[in-house]
C-alpha cells in the first residue's frame, strides 16, 4: 500500500473516531429540538460531568483494580448514566420547564447558558480548573504498514472501543425510538404536541424523559472521549457543545439520522482539514462546510421544512 493511501487511511479512522462523540452528544441537542423547539445549550456541560464520572468512578475502583477491564468500563459507563441522567432531569426542571411557555424564545436561550456557565464553574470549584490526566485502562493498538520505513497506520484499542460502542448506542436508539412505547409517544410530541396531549400522553413525563435520555447519550460520550484522550478539565463542554450543536444543524436539526449523519461528517472535516491543511484551520473548514450546506439546504442534510398546522 502507498503511503499517501496509509495515511488517508489514518486520518479516517481519526475522522470517524471523533464524528462518533460528535454524535452522540448532537442527538441529545436534536432530539430536545425535535420535542419542545429549544436548543438545550447547557448540554455539551452533561458530557463534560459525565466525563468527569467516569473518572472519579475508576478513582473508586483502583487502576489495578482486579476486575475485568470491561467490568471496569461498565461500572464507568453506568455511574456517568445515572449521575449525568439526574443532572439532564434538574435542567429540564429548573432551566426549561418555567420558561417553556414563554412568548420569547430568548428567554429559554439565557436560562439554558447562565445554566452551561453554572455548570463549568460548579464542576471547577469541586475538581479544579486545570487539566486532570485520566489513566490510559485500554492500551494497545493495531498497526499495520510501514514497511521500508515508510507510514505507519496506528488504530489505538480506545479509539477503536469508542466507534464500536457509538455504533451499539445508535442502534439501540433506533429500536427504543421505532419500538418502544416512550419511543412511540417521543415521535408524536414532536409532531404535534397538542394533539398528543389530548390523545392522553404525558407530555410532560416525555420532555423529561428526552432530556434524560439526551444526557445519557452525552454522558457516554465524554467517558469513552476521557478513556481515549486522557485529559480532562471543566471546560471540555463548551467547544464539544458547539461542535455537536453545528453537526445537529448539518444534519438537519430534528432529525435523530441526521445528527448522526451531521457528526460523522463533521468529524472527518476537522480531521482531514488539520492533516492536509492545517490544524490551525480544522475549525474553519468545518463551520465552512456548515454555511455551505445551510445556503443550498437551510433544513440541513436530512432536515424537513417545518409546516405551519391549522
Amino acid at each position: 500500500m502507498s503511503d499517501l493511501w496509509l495515511q488517508f487511511s489514518q486520518q479516517l479512522f481519526n475522522g470517524l473516531s471523533l464524528g462518533a462523540i460528535y454524535a452522540l452528544i448532537a442527538i441529545g441537542y436534536t432530539m430536545v429540538y425535535g420535542i419542545i423547539g429549544m436548543i438545550n445549550f447547557a448540554h455539551g456541560e452533561i458530557y463534560m460531568i459525565g466525563a468527569y464520572t467516569g473518572l472519579i468512578t475508576l478513582s473508586i475502583i483502583g487502576v489495578d483494580s482486579a476486575l475485568p477491564l470491561f467490568m471496569v468500563i461498565g461500572l464507568m459507563l453506568i455511574a456517568a448514566v445515572l449521575v449525568t441522567g439526574v443532572y439532564g432531569l434538574a435542567v429540564e426542571q429548573i432551566a426549561y420547564k418555567p420558561v417553556r411557555k414563554s412568548e420569547s424564545r430568548l428567554v429559554a436561550l439565557i436560562t439554558a447558558i447562565g445554566m452551561s456557565i453554572f455548570l463549568q464553574n460548579w464542576m471547577a470549584a469541586g475538581q479544579g480548573a486545570r487539566d486532570t490526566a485520566v489513566p490510559q485502562i485500554v492500551t494497545g493498538s493495531l498497526r499495520f504498514g510501514g514497511g521500508g520505513g515508510g507510514f505507519e497506520v496506528y488504530v489505538p484499542y480506545a479509539r477503536i472501543l469508542v466507534i464500536v460502542v457509538t455504533v451499539v448506542m445508535m442502534i439501540a436508539l433506533a429500536f427504543y425510538i421505532k419500538y418502544s412505547r416512550m419511543g412511540r409517544a417521543s415521535r408524536a410530541c414532536s409532531q404535534d404536541m397538542q394533539m398528543a396531549g389530548l390523545l392522553g400522553i404525558d407530555i410532560n413525563r416525555v420532555i423529561s424523559f428526552t432530556f434524560i435520555l439526551g444526557a445519557v447519550m452525552a454522558a457516554v460520550g465524554g467517558v469513552l472521549i476521557a478513556l481515549a484522550v486522557g485529559k480532562l478539565n471543566p471546560f471540555i463542554g463548551f467547544i464539544a457543545g458547539i461542535k455537536a450543536f453545528t453537526a445537529a444543524v448539518l444534519g438537519g436539526i430534528g432529525s435523530v439520522p441526521g445528527a448522526m449523519l451531521g457528526g460523522v461528517l463533521l468529524g472527518l472535516a476537522e480531521t482531514f482539514a488539520a492533516a492536509y491543511i492545517s490544524s490551525e484551520y480544522k475549525d474553519i473548514v468545518a463551520f465552512l462546510i456548515l454555511v455551505l450546506i445551510l445556503l443550498v439546504r437551510p433544513t440541513g442534510l436530512l432536515g424537513k421544512p417545518e409546516v405551519e398546522k391549522v
